[in-house]
């Protein structure tokens, strides 16, 4: 497989998978939104031949579908696939003995090897010399958004004591010294954050290696949900082929056939404002203070590629990612939590905030009335489950004579809808934590979650039009079907939520006055119910992006019983709030001045938009 990016490329090229852009391109907005055109048109990778402002080519959309990404991983999938679920069921190892051979010997292939050429050490650079990427109008600066950020232990330093992670690191802008800081953002229970917190009791820096580029392999395994105690870099050797090769130059490790290193320390206590970024989300992820890299050396091979990708509302390039990993990684998650067939973090919501799953009910087979219970331990499993506990909005039943299918998210609400009982069904967790990058909640990280458990027979049949009482409603407006069961309502501009209190008591009170409308469960309050009713992926990141389940949910006849709260109808107030980031938007000068890219004899010329 590849040793390096520049074989990657060309390998894809030979096989129709990439396109050269030939002409000079602007890294501010320019090669970001020409990236967001291919990608949103399926298009291939893209090699920018002529940065503006730096000698270093770019490289983007690698992995922008799925079935490029197999293609690059083609010779090694397989044997990495293996790998992990031994180490997710070592039990499979007695059972197909022979297989558990050959992928052994892969496996010890891949154990990192120290020393060797360092072809990433042919010169050394400033931060001001690489291509400075600055992706969404209002992002602080350019930021690095395919790093490998490295760290090890310092209570047990050592290659395989060490964590390899994605986090943005921030490379100019706000009040960071050029060429002499840098910024990295990170949650606190990540890796690197683990490694932090070990340092800063110790009272000593934390050495920080970035690497950037080098085979592909480096770049996947970074972001990577392994099981506990396999290593990052034993993936990227399995993934590539060959042994992940290290050094050590002045105490930090070094990829050796990585296309960029940075090295530096971050100081225990010291932080600077970090922000703002266009997020995965599909909105800015603010300003706050993360810690500061104190930068010490930037290396760079000879004709290095700078890889990069562009971060903002699903699908991106990301989700390929994803929908990669999810391949590569199979029964991890149902290894991990027993009674689970299958959870689906949903990306057109932003992908944190909503999961869809399956889990099993074995708990009431006696009983007369199905009910979830299983289920209910199930979910409490998954909401504390690594990136899992970053959800607020769980959607979890179990089959039931008929099989089901997450990532039909239409059968699949359809059927949790048909069944739910909403006196007893919806569960919230208060005053807990969320995405760092979802502004919904009460603080940084701060919000709520709700499980929403259904299982057991049909108790209803779901509207399959606006039903009328809902045209009647006064003060709200223009109700839009957006799927069974579930209708789109307009509101007042929000305010505040004392006033939002007010609102949603008229409205439920509206509501219940028009009579039961037990065939729709699920009401939406939005700012344009045409939006967010015209298609399927609208409702999911609106509804889902924009909502705190315990000060945004309301319900048509609500109660509480022992602090149990059920409703007859479930209202979430999805409009947009103050205290929320700005959506993204592109530049509208900018999407148009890269038209000339994409005319007749332009180097995109041949992909259709």
């Amino acid at each position: 497989m590849y040793r390096n990016m520049e074989e990657c490329i060309l390998d894809l090229e030979k096989h129709g998978h990439l396109i050269r852009v030939r002409e000079e391109v602007d890294p501010y907005l320019e090669m970001a939104a020409i990236h967001l055109r291919v990608y949103e048109a399926g298009g291939p990778a893209l090699l920018f031949e002529r940065v503006k402002g730096t000698k270093f080519r770019a490289v983007s959309n690698l992995f922008g579908t799925l079935e490029r990404s197999k293609f690059i991983f083609r010779k090694t999938w397989t044997n990495t696939q293996n790998i992990i679920a031994l180490k997710s069921n070592p039990l499979a190892a007695l059972k197909t003995p022979f297989k558990s051979i050959g992928t052994g010997w892969a496996a010890l292939k891949a154990l990192p090897m120290k020393g060797g050429s360092r072809p990433v050490t042919a010169q050394e650079i400033r931060i001001s010399d690489l291509p400075l990427i600055h992706h969404w109008p209002m992002d602080g600066g350019a930021f690095v958004t395919l790093p490998q950020v490295f760290t090890e232990d310092p209570s047990k330093p050592g290659i395989m004591n060490s964590n390899l992670g994605m986090y943005r690191v921030q490379l100019s802008g706000n009040s960071y010294e050029p060429d002499r800081e840098v910024g990295v953002h990170y949650q606190i229970h990540r890796g690197i954050g683990i490694h932090q917190d070990k340092a800063n009791k110790l009272g000593q820096p934390l050495k920080v290696s970035i690497f950037v580029g080098g085979p592909p392999a480096h770049t996947l395994s970074a972001v990577m949900p392994l099981p506990e105690g396999l290593s990052e870099l034993t993936v990227a050797g399995m993934l590539s082929g060959r042994r992940f090769r290290y050094s050590y130059v002045d105490g930090y490790c070094i990829s050796n056939e990585a296309d960029f290193v940075i090295t530096g320390e971050i100081h225990p206590g010291e932080t600077k404002p970090e922000g703002p970024f266009g997020d995965h989300l599909g909105y800015y992820s603010l300003v706050h203070p993360f810690p500061v890299m104190k930068v010490h050396k930037v290396y760079a091979r000879t004709n290095a590629i700078w890889p990069f990708t562009v971060v903002g509302r699903p699908p991106q390039e990301d989700t390929a990612f994803g929908e990669l990993i999810h391949e590569l990684t199979g029964d991890a998650v149902r290894q991990e939590i027993p009674g689970v067939k299958e959870v689906h973090a949903v990306d057109a919501a932003g992908v944190h905030p909503l999961l869809f799953a399956i889990g099993s009910e074995r708990y009431t087979p006696y009983q007369n009335i199905k009910r979830p219970a299983e289920l209910l331990t199930i979910a409490n499993r998954i909401l504390g489950t690594g990136q899992l506990s970053l959800a607020k909005y769980l959607f979890i039943t179990a089959e039931d004579g008929m099989p089901l299918d997450t990532h039909r998210e239409v059968e699949f609400l359809t059927y949790i809808l048909e069944r739910i009982d909403l006196h007893r069904d919806i569960h919230f967790q208060t005053q807990t934590t969320i995405d760092t990058l979802d502004y919904s909640g009460t603080g940084l990280n701060s919000g709520s979650k709700v499980v929403f458990a259904a299982y057991g027979d049909k108790k209803r049949e779901l509207c399959r039009e606006v039903p009328d009482s809902l045209k009647r409603v006064r003060g709200f407006e223009n109700p839009r079907l957006i799927m069974p069961g579930v209708v789109a309502i307009q509101g007042p501009q929000f305010g505040s939520y004392p006033e939002a209190q007010k609102q949603l008591e008229a409205l439920t009170k509206a509501v219940s006055e028009q009579g039961a409308l037990p065939a729709c469960p699920m009401i939406i309050l939005c700012d344009d119910s045409s939006i967010v009713s015209a298609d399927l992926r609208n409702f999911l990141w609106v509804t889902f992006t924009r909502s705190n389940p315990s000060h945004d949910i309301y319900g048509v006849n609500s109660y509480y019983d022992n602090k149990h709260w059920g409703c007859d109808n479930v209202i979430i107030d999805a409009r947009s709030k103050p205290h929320q980031a700005p959506p993204l938007v592109q530049d509208a000068d900018v999407d148009k001045n890269i038209d000339r890219l994409f005319a007749k004899g332009g180097s995109l010329s041949g992909i259709k938009i």
